[in-house]
């Protein structure tokens, strides 16, 4: 799925545990990562996420001291996501730790990336290339919950940064994801900011298929944007309940 090929993808260079703590913390408040769903297993996880096994255990450590996850021993055992973590995990929630300002700059770099992508998508992009955008986009439109929406929805950004052609933006895309997807879920509960996400989506494809470097750069900008916005606003009002 491509909801954990972003979850699980490599880590950077600082404070690793930290980071590893932070991003399977807010998938699993946020609820991209669900109740009693396992995790990799170290020796998984360590590969899938570029780190040493003592940080994958260090990291798993934290999660379980802070009641995210719990350990089942044995032959069919594993890490598994606990329920009902929402009851006592508002300090972990990942808008309890960003500002505004620090939202504002996400945006700000993932439009950078976005845009770009459709400027050099609405050159390079085939008819095939555009078929999957529009096969992710009717996929996101039927989709029902949030973890189904945000799921959908990183496939059509990164259909978009893969379109472009360019290596280098497809990965600089599915690395903020990472940060970016857990944020998301948290605004695809609502029905009315994913009918407008949809609209904005298809106004891009139609861009696109009409190679139109001008009004792809608008139509991707304008996605991220609304992300932005909706983002902020969900952060100030956190911040005042």
């Amino acid at each position: 799925m491509i909801t954990h090929a972003v979850i699980f993808a490599p880590i950077g260079q600082a404070s690793r545990s930290d980071q590893i703590v932070q991003r399977l913390s807010n998938a699993i408040v946020t609820g991209l990562l669900e109740p009693h769903e396992q995790l990799p297993n170290e020796t998984d996880l360590a590969r899938m996420m570029g780190v040493s096994h003592i940080t994958i255990r260090e990291a798993l450590n934290t999660l379980r001291a802070n009641a995210l996850i719990h350990t089942v021993r044995g032959r069919n055992g594993g890490s598994f996501v606990c329920e009902n973590v929402g009851n006592g995990s508002s300090n972990l929630h990942p808008f309890k730790s960003i500002s505004t300002d620090y939202l504002a700059d996400l945006g700000e770099m993932h439009s950078a990336i976005i845009s770009h992508s459709a400027r050099l998508a609405s050159r390079r992009m085939t008819a095939a290339d555009l078929n999957r955008l529009r096969e992710f986009i009717e996929i996101l439109k039927t989709a029902d919950t949030r973890e189904l929406r945000t799921q959908a929805d990183m496939r059509c950004l990164l259909a978009i940064a893969a379109s472009s052609q360019s290596a280098r933006l497809a990965n600089q895309e599915l690395q903020l994801q990472a940060e970016w997807a857990s944020l998301v879920a948290a605004l695809y509960r609502s029905d009315e900011i994913h009918r407008e996400v949809i609209a904005l989506y298809l106004e891009l494809a139609e861009a696109l298929a009409a190679h139109s470097e001008e009004a792809s750069v608008k139509a991707a900008g304008r996605i991220i944007e609304t992300f932005t916005s909706y983002l902020i606003e969900k952060k100030m009002n956190y911040n005042s309940d």
